[in-house]
């Protein structure tokens, strides 16, 4: 069968891929340490399970609106004055199937083919893949470590076109965990000022953070950007709703409405029930995300410590989300039964292969020098973990 010609630029997601082989291995009775995976290890609090199952027993298992309830758009609306300073109506609201949905839906309503769209590496792996699918052409701009990660005014003015249509921001970082400062947000604010492209800031994992103060997007550090900006977030990551399929976008009216007639012809609403849960997660008290957090820096602190500890791995310790993406390149230069290593994927390969290990190569987020490690799992497992690792590097020579 012929399929279409847009699909040959296009990868299956690595992290999906490594996951699913990793769980068909354990389902065949493997030991398989897993660090792949993007989602909290946590239940979904009980009291958003509590107005889920409210929602079961009134009925409402019907149609909603495409853009979702009017109950959880305002309550989106009073979130991102409250958290974030930001002032949406609900008619600038979209709920979608997840964040990764609101995000697909913004590029298939925003790009024209050969449209560009500036995306920082190391960069979560589906942004250019999204941009692919919308007829657009992804432009990287490479970031550094040593400058956190932080892309410099110069690098992005150069990168702008007359076909720029958007720049996004994730922070903090798939895969990187890495936080943008205001400062960095203040040169990209520079950079674009006077360029007509949107900003798309993707927040996600803007609960998760590990540094003092609170969590900052290029709309507090440039307000007049405000009119161009779109907000993407949703309920997965900050209360362990993964399965519940609830993300949405807020932003300029026009850009919502075209991003609604997108979702009318492609998923119509989202899960009906699910939205009546992350009405109650966003309306709900805050101790379960505070603790979840507390969790998952003790053990961000533990998995850094050990893998600094390698000889030839070195791992800068992430301020936000639950990713560590340690730097493996002097590994490279060694051999594994005779064999030199090279690169990312084959590292991963052999990681899992061998060690039972699931490791996602860092070359699909646009560094090949890493891996990205996830600590959203148990203390036990991590320090499982790191006796394999210790194990597959006290084996190279």
């Amino acid at each position: 069968m012929k399929l279409s010609a847009r699909l040959g630029s296009v990868l299956p997601s690595p992290t999906l891929a490594l996951n699913a082989k990793a769980k068909a291995l354990a389902a065949k009775g493997e030991d398989v340490v897993g660090f792949a995976a993007g989602e909290p290890d946590f239940d979904t609090p009980q009291h958003i399970k509590d107005a889920a199952i409210t929602a079961l027993n009134e009925g409402f298992t019907k149609y909603t609106a495409t853009a979702g309830i009017p109950e959880l758009r305002a309550a989106i609306c009073d979130k991102l004055r409250g958290d974030n300073g930001c002032d949406f109506s609900p008619e600038q609201v979209l709920v979608s199937c997840g964040a990764k949905h609101a995000l697909y839906n913004i590029f298939q309503a925003l790009l024209q083919e050969g449209d560009e769209v500036i995306i920082f590496s190391p960069y979560w792996v589906s942004y250019p893949d999204m941009v692919r699918l919308a007829g657009g052409k992804p432009v990287i701009i490479h970031t550094r470590e040593e400058n956190q990660y932080a892309p410099d005014l110069e690098s992005i003015k150069s990168a702008l076109t007359s076909r720029t249509r958007a720049v996004i921001i994730n922070s903090p970082s798939n895969p990187s965990g890495a936080v943008l400062s205001r400062q960095a947000l203040s040169v990209i604010a520079e950079a674009v000022r006077e360029h007509p492209c949107l900003i798309v800031t993707d927040d996600i994992y803007e609960k998760l953070l590990y540094q003092p103060g609170p969590f900052v997007n290029i709309v507090n550090v440039a307000p007049d950007l405000k009119e161009r900006t779109v907000v993407v977030n949703g309920m997965s990551k900050a209360y362990s709703m993964t399965g519940w399929r609830i993300g949405y976008a807020a932003g300029p009216k026009p850009l919502i409405a075209g991003m609604q007639i997108v979702q009318d012809q492609s998923t119509s609403n989202p899960n009906s029930i699910a939205q009546k849960a992350a009405v109650a997660a966003l309306r709900g008290p805050p101790e379960t995300l505070q603790s979840m957090v507390k969790e998952f820096r003790e053990r961000r602190d533990i998995f850094v410590s050990g893998l600094n500890a390698l000889n030839g791995v070195k791992c800068r310790s992430p301020e936000g989300a639950f990713y560590l993406f340690p730097n493996v390149q002097a590994l490279y230069d060694r051999r594994y039964k005779g064999i030199q290593i090279k690169d990312s994927v084959r590292l991963s390969e052999i990681l899992l292969n061998d060690f039972k290990l699931a490791a996602v190569p860092g070359a699909p987020f646009g560094s090949d020098a890493n891996l990205r490690l996830s600590f959203a799992t148990s203390r036990a497992v991590i320090e499982k973990g790191l006796a394999r690792l210790r194990d597959f590097v006290g084996s190279l020579n």
